[in-house]
C-alpha cells in the first residue's frame, strides 16, 4: 500500500500530523517544543476509550450479541471483539452490519479493536453479567493520533527518528 506521513510545524509552536496508508487517513495535532537537537511533539491526552457503550440489556436469546453502530456503514466490518469471563476468552470480527455473535458464556469484559487503527484497544468491564446484548459506537476521535513526548532529531532541514504509528526508528522527514 502507498504510505505517506507529514508533520506541519507552525511558528506558533503548533503542529499537525497527517498519515495516509491506502484508503486510511489519520491525523493529529498539538504543540511542539525544542529540547537540544530534538523536536518533541505533544497533543491533548488520549481519551480513555475509543468506543462508547450505548446500551446493555438482557436479551431472551441464548447468545451474546455485540452491535457496533455508526452512520458510516463502510467501517462496521472492521471491529474485532473479544469477550472474557469464566476462564473463557473468545474473539470474533464484526460483519458488514456491525454484528458479532458469541455462544452464551459468562461475560465480565468486552474489548473492542478498530482494525484500521490497531494501535488502540478499548476494554469495558461488565458489571451486570446477566446482560447479553450490547451496543457500542465509535467515538469521534477513533482515528486521531495522540502524541506524548514523541521526539525527532533535527539535522539540517530533516527530522530523524521513529514514527508515531509504524515500527522502527529509521524514518526521515524532509522539509518542503
Amino acid at each position: 500500500m502507498e504510505t505517506a506521513s507529514d508533520f506541519q510545524i507552525n511558528p506558533d509552536s503548533s503542529f499537525q500530523f497527517f498519515f495516509s496508508q491506502g484508503a486510511l487517513d489519520r491525523m493529529g495535532k498539538g504543540k511542539w517544543t525544542v529540547h537540544g537537537d530534538s523536536i518533541v511533539f505533544n497533543s491533548m491526552p488520549r481519551p480513555p476509550r475509543d468506543f462508547a457503550l450505548l446500551s446493555a440489556k438482557k436479551s431472551p436469546e441464548n447468545l451474546i450479541t455485540i452491535k457496533i453502530i455508526d452512520k458510516n456503514r463502510m467501517i462496521l466490518s472492521y471491529v474485532e471483539v473479544t469477550i472474557s469471563g469464566g476462564g473463557k476468552t473468545r474473539t470474533r470480527k464484526s460483519d458488514s452490519e456491525g454484528m458479532v455473535v458469541f455462544p452464551l458464556q459468562l461475560c465480565t469484559s468486552i474489548s473492542l479493536l478498530f482494525r484500521l487503527c490497531p494501535d488502540r484497544e478499548t476494554t469495558f468491564t461488565i458489571d451486570n453479567t446477566k446482560n447479553n446484548y450490547f451496543e457500542f459506537r465509535f467515538e469521534p476521535w477513533i482515528a486521531e493520533v495522540f502524541f506524548e513526548h514523541f521526539g525527532l532529531r533535527l539535522s539540517g532541514k530533516e527530522l530523524y527518528g521513529g514514527h508515531p504509528l509504524l515500527q522502527g526508528n529509521t524514518f526521515r522527514y524532509e522539509r518542503n
